[in-house]
């Protein structure tokens, strides 16, 4: 893979739960890809240890690397750690007197959030998710804003200070601030932060961070505006830990840039420009627009991205070359929060996958979503794991060679691994270690491809329609045991498939989003008639443009560069939820402008809801602006390289036995090296391709061949 060529190299690195992905680019186009174990005690550790490995590759040290690098983009697991963990901080909450249980109460229904068919069917069991902040920790300032941001009730200060003190005394280490109405009316929640400030001002050591949900996220709906605001400060100081850690390991090295977060909308931006809610799933989302970028390059419009890593299984879909599926409300843990994020489905479905016995449903072989991670990882690395994983069984089944493991530097115990199997799973199951593992292997399988199945066959697609990108370490090793179930013709593995989300994000646009509610008419009931007051839709989009250009000028981005795009949510009259269009304007100065607005509306409406659905007569109405400012990446273009004839006999390196599902046994397979492979080259099924950091199974009935950008092609017969 090659670039338009840069004055400056360019760095990026995911970190996932059990490794850390390392990607760079040098300013001639030379790349190297590089991952380490993922350091949990202190991430900049693991970090630092691919930036080092990378250099190595280019015959430099850290500081030369980074002395010719202009920027370093970042994706973690950090924020989602943190909160798995619950190991925040104490926060207080402050609302409106009389709506101190927004928390408890949810949204009615919030036991189901998040939770898994057999968890809602357990009516007797399931709860719902513990809030963030404690009732006691709750406080309920008196002060009314009304529906039209006119305030009714003036903030009682004596009230609050009191209160505040309060929630001092019991052990509040930061204050998250949500009133009623106040993304339309912020007064009276800057004015408590003045109070807080001025009780507790920065010079002392009892400062503590605050958080307003007019600035976190200005829009409507009570609950979910609290609980991103509160899931922000909650990360907010993890995130800010592990980053100022990261920044002082590369100024010790003398570098002297920031560094850009990718985030879950599909963008990226500096630190200070990044809340913590945004990094959520960045990794995954980074997957995501790197498939569309190279899906575009190779021809390919529809294509479903899977990415099987150490810990997680994760899938999304490209249709018509668009990242289209957005959660607007999507749900963090088990908390619904209200920011748009690219839609991609994970389960617990990864290479260090623990595998177990489910006595409650009939000692039935369940694969996940427990994770072995990468200390102690699975029991083949010795490294005192008991429990047997997904990399153990295809360790006995000799899909992945001890030897060979992680290119050498990581040696696998084939011994240990058995053991796990027979202690946990084959001496339960009355098996033998061999049926043991491939019934694993079989298991995990078909949970990626259920999976695959309902994010295809839900939104009214055909698996078998679209190309499947396998990647993650583990991607390779199973895509044609998930994507064979399903049937699809085509799968590619990329030369940089094991570290294809860190590949994705040096694909992605510097992209800032920002949100506002605000209810305007469009079309009026009944009579259809447009409205002729134009002054709230320009007042919103204004604001937003001056916030975008604001920040962009303050990174210091030519800002003739900037692009600017306007989503609308928008709804018929009687519907509670929007649905979000593309506007064709950015501003609206006739009933003409509101016609082209409708009708891009309406086209995409009865596009996803079909046209029966299409309903003018009960009025029209936005009720939400999304604003994103765009400065695009100069484009990847994919290297090529000459064919060759199709003989694949020289890239041949060992035979060995390996188990095969269909025939049930063990067969002599030929072993191949994936960087001997040159385009042209063809290989039938069964055949095992190893790589530095992956290996390709490729099952009997599938054919391989190399296309000139150096890609696997697997194809069913």
């Amino acid at each position: 893979m090659s670039a338009a060529l840069t004055e400056r190299a360019v760095i990026d690195v995911d970190i996932g739960g059990t490794f850390t992905d390392c990607f760079v680019r040098m300013p001639d186009g030379r790349t190297t890809a590089v991952k380490t174990p993922t350091t949990g005690y202190r991430l900049s550790a693991g970090f630092m240890r691919g930036l080092e490995a990378a250099a190595k590759d280019f015959g430099l040290t850290i500081d030369g690397l980074l002395a010719t690098t202009s920027t370093i983009r970042y994706s973690t697991t950090v924020a989602m750690n943190t909160l798995l963990q619950r190991s925040g901080p104490h926060l207080a909450l402050i609302t409106t007197e009389g709506f101190e249980d927004v928390l408890s109460i949810a949204r009615g229904a919030a036991w189901m959030d998040a939770a898994v068919t057999r968890e809602i069917r357990n009516v007797a069991r399931i709860t719902k998710p513990d809030p963030l902040v404690s009732r006691e920790m709750t406080f309920g300032a008196r002060e009314r804003i009304d529906s039209f941001g006119e305030v009714v009730r003036p903030l009682d200060e004596e009230h609050f200070l009191e209160g505040l003190r309060g929630l001092v005394d019991r052990g509040a280490r930061g204050f998250v601030v949500a009133l009623l109405f106040s993304y339309l009316n912020p007064e009276h929640e800057r004015r408590i932060r003045e109070l807080i400030e001025g009780e507790f001002p920065e010079a002392y050591l009892g400062a503590m961070p605050i958080m307003l949900s007019s600035e976190v996220v200005p829009k409507r709906w009570e609950y979910t505006r609290t609980n991103t605001t509160i899931l922000n400060a909650y990360l907010h100081q993890a995130m800010w830990e592990e980053l100022s850690g990261m920044a002082d390991e590369l100024r010790s090295h003398h570098y002297p840039r920031g560094i850009m977060l990718v985030h879950n909308s599909g963008g990226m931006a500096e630190v200070y420009r990044t809340s913590a809610a945004a990094t959520f799933n960045g990794g995954p989302v980074a997957g995501l627009i790197g498939g569309a970028a190279a899906g575009q390059a190779l021809g390919h419009p529809n294509v479903i991205v899977t990415d099987m890593g150490g810990t997680s299984f994760e899938v999304g879909l490209i249709t018509e070359g668009s990242t289209r599926f957005y959660q607007f409300r999507p749900i963090i843990d088990r908390y619904w929060v209200d920011q748009s994020m690219l839609e991609v489905k994970s389960i617990g479905a990864g290479g260090g996958s623990i595998a177990w016995i489910n006595e409650a449903v009939g000692d039935r072989l369940e694969v996940g979503p427990r994770s072995a991670g990468s200390m102690p990882g699975p029991a083949a690395l010795g490294l005192g794991g008991t429990e047997p994983t997904v990399t153990d069984a295809d360790v006995v089944l000799n899909y992945i060679s001890p030897d060979h493991y992680f290119g050498g530097n990581l040696k696998l115990d084939r011994d240990l691994a058995a053991q796990a199997i027979e202690e946990k799973i084959a001496h339960p199951l009355g098996v033998s270690v061999e049926e043991a593992a491939a019934r694993i292997k079989r298991t995990v399988d078909a949970n990626m491809a259920d999976v695959i199945a309902r994010e295809t066959f839900l939104r009214g697609y055909d698996p078998k329609d679209f190309v499947l990108f396998a990647y993650g370490g583990a991607g390779p090793a199973h895509c044609t045991g998930y994507g064979g179930r399903l049937d699809i013709q085509r799968m590619l593995v990329f030369p940089f498939s094991p570290v294809f989300c860190a590949w994705g994000s040096s694909t992605m646009a510097t992209i800032h989003i920002y949100e506002a509610s605000r209810r305007v008419e469009l079309l009026q009931p009944v009579t259809q008639t447009p409205t002729t007051d134009f002054t709230a839709f320009n007042e919103v989009v204004e604001s937003l443009e001056e916030q975008a250009i604001r920040d962009l000028r303050g990174e210091g981005y030519d800002l003739d560069r900037v692009t600017f795009r306007l989503e609308l949510d928008i709804k018929y009259g009687g519907q509670i939820h929007g649905h979000r269009a593309l506007s064709p304007l950015l501003r609206i100065g006739s009933t003409a402008d509101v016609a082209r607005i409708y009708d891009a509306f309406e086209r995409e409406y009865a596009s996803f809801f079909s046209p029966v659905n299409v309903f003018p007569q009960g009025g029209v109405e936005i009720n939400n602006f999304v604003l994103r400012a765009e400065l695009p990446q100069p484009p990847w273009h994919l290297a090529t390289h000459a064919e060759t004839s199709d003989d694949a006999g020289g890239a041949q390196t060992a035979t060995r036995p390996v188990y095969w599902d269909a025939a049930g046994e063990f067969a002599d397979t030929p072993i191949y090296e994936q960087s001997r492979l040159r385009p042209g080259h063809s290989i039938e099924g069964p055949a095992v391709i190893e790589a530095q950091y992956t290996t390709t199974v490729l099952d009997p009935g599938f054919h391989l061949t190399v296309d000139r950008h150096l890609n696997l092609i697997i194809e069913k017969r």
